[in-house]
């Protein structure tokens, strides 16, 4: 039951919204102004070039816009969002792009190429953590302004040392890391030649659909309108109200305090989905549950195992079950609503063929093995659920609950067992999560690259040469193809089960319509419609 202490608690004891009547606990939000309860304390930065946090690159993207964007309706296609139009020439080696003329910054000054070019370069240089998204076309800081120039106001080009498929770099320049900002701005508050680092995490400097008025951390965020971008919408300010707990924020949104709530849970979402004051949107997002096999562990090296565990799961009780609003079935690497990715589901529970290849393995009788997971619901229910389904093949599992952290640091120094964890793509691009599961050239303990396939001790040079052959064909479709053929090949020969993804739950009160969250969780506010 929801108590006025939990609620309060949940409130984290922050003061209600400024047009909130101080007399009164609940009142109907304004007509232009979108307010939202959602979970703000994974944030360190709004500068673009820093920022890697999911809630924090999705409000980035209200702030700033990017040369281009995937197509939200046919994820294989790449649109202008800056850009009006793009050429490569060079034999892939020379990527052109033409700045839109119409295209202002918040204080009404046009965007232009030198502006685009800064962006790049001061992403390059800054070099900070999504930095490597751009640096993987050979940009450093000692060469990118030769490489990334503005001929004109109006033409941006990238030289590159090697050729790049077209559709690997528009992706790369479609990240958060991609925004431009408005060189004036950034140098004019810059502080010991830090491109204005310091003063963009706490102030935009975009030309998006709003600007960031500001931002409490852990507490708020308020955005407001651009008076110099194009659009119709009546939505004149954004107010994010920082709620932990998700029963504090169903409560809000009953009483209209909010429009909005992100973060509810099944168990709030089930009295309320047939509802008809609200509108429950779930949207797939880019996060996958999996269970990893460390092949460094002796009871783990045979790939009979691997395929013993991947049938011993009952993936649809488990999704119906324990998380039937917030996540689907899901058994490859790459997310639904990704080019390539692939959406069947050949895996299910088939007790007697997991035994039979348990016995093949050599582990007739079972063995004993430990899980760590994280210890934020739904982890520990479906560790539960996996733990008794492995049972009935015989593998008796102990269960490690931990908070996200020290799960992910077990695994980076491979120290655990099987492990349940999520993960979630860097960039819009097959390429993200294929790297990731797949390429491991140097397995040894003192490798530099520490993917997740190095993370569990496998390296199979099959997947090492396609992820390569794939990243580099020029051909879209052929592309598509090869990664198409890597996840067949990789859930069944690789140490990974892959269990779920991630269903986004939006709730929405009646009046609101035109929320539309993508699969990388770009959410336009100024879409969004007040009745």
């Amino acid at each position: 039951m929801l108590t006025r202490r939990r609620f309060l608690a949940g409130c984290g004891a922050v003061p209600f919204l400024s047009y909130l009547n101080p007399h009164s606990a609940f009142a109907a939000t304004p007509p232009t102004m979108l307010v939202m309860a959602m979970q703000l304390d994974n944030m360190t930065s709004l500068d673009p070039h820093e920022s890697f946090e999911a809630v924090g690159s999705e409000i980035v993207g209200n702030l700033y816009q990017r040369l281009v964007m995937p197509n939200p309706l046919k994820p294989s296609e790449v649109k202008g969002e800056l850009a009006t139009h793009w050429e490569v020439s060079n034999e892939g080696k020379t990527f052109t792009f033409h700045i839109d003329p119409k295209a202002k910054f918040s204080d009404g000054t046009p965007v232009t190429a030198e502006d685009a070019a800064f962006s790049l370069q001061r992403a390059v240089k800054m070099d900070k953590s999504p930095s490597f998204i751009i640096n993987q076309f050979g940009f450093t800081k000692d060469n990118v302004e030769q490489h990334i120039t503005a001929p004109d106001a109006s033409t941006l080009v990238l030289n590159l040392d090697k050729p790049a498929a077209e559709s690997f770099l528009l992706y790369c320049l479609s990240a958060p890391v991609g925004s431009i900002v408005q060189k004036k701005a950034a140098l004019a508050n810059q502080q010991d030649g830090d491109f204005g680092y310091a003063w963009i995490k706490q102030h935009s400097a975009g030309s998006g659909p709003f600007t960031l008025r500001s931002w409490k951390a852990s507490e708020s965020i308020i955005l407001e309108k651009n008076p110099h971008f194009q659009t119709d919408s009546k939505i004149q300010r954004v107010i994010m109200k920082h709620i932990t707990d998700p029963a504090a924020q169903l409560l809000m949104l009953q009483k209209g305090d909010v429009d909005i709530a992100r973060d509810l849970t099944s168990e709030q979402l089930r009295p309320i989905v047939n509802d008809s004051e609200f509108n429950v949107i779930r949207r797939d997002v880019s996060t996958i549950m999996l269970m990893s096999c460390n092949t460094t562990n002796e009871l783990l090296k045979k790939p009979q195992v691997w395929q013993a565990l991947k049938w011993a799961i009952d993936y649809e009780a488990i999704q119906k079950n324990i998380i039937p609003l917030t996540h689907r079935v899901h058994q490859s690497f790459l997310p639904g609503g990704f080019p390539a990715a692939l959406d069947d589901t050949p895996f299910h529970q088939d007790v007697a063929k997991a035994k039979a290849l348990l016995t093949e393995a050599g582990y007739p009788d079972g063995f004993e093995i430990t899980i760590d997971h994280y210890s934020a619901q739904p982890y520990p229910d479906i560790a539960q659920a996996i733990q008794t389904q492995l049972g009935a093949v015989g593998i008796k599992a102990k269960l490690v609950s931990s908070e996200n952290r020290a799960v992910l640091t077990k695994m980076r120094a491979r120290q655990h067992q099987l492990a349940i964890t999520a993960w979630g793509a860097d960039y819009f691009d097959p390429n993200s999560n294929t790297e990731a599961f797949c390429v491991n050239v140097d397995n040894t303990e003192n490798a530099r690259s520490r993917t997740l396939a190095w993370r569990c001790g496998w390296s199979d040079e099959k997947f090492n040469t396609l992820t390569e052959q794939a990243l580099h064909e020029s051909d879209s479709a052929k592309r598509i193809a090869l990664y198409e053929t890597i996840q067949r090949e990789h859930r069944e020969h690789s140490p990974f089960i892959f269990l779920m993804q991630n269903t986004l739950p939006i709730v929405c009160r009646k009046n609101i319509s035109g929320v539309n969250m993508t699969v990388l969780r770009d959410n336009p506010y100024y879409q969004v419609k007040k009745a």
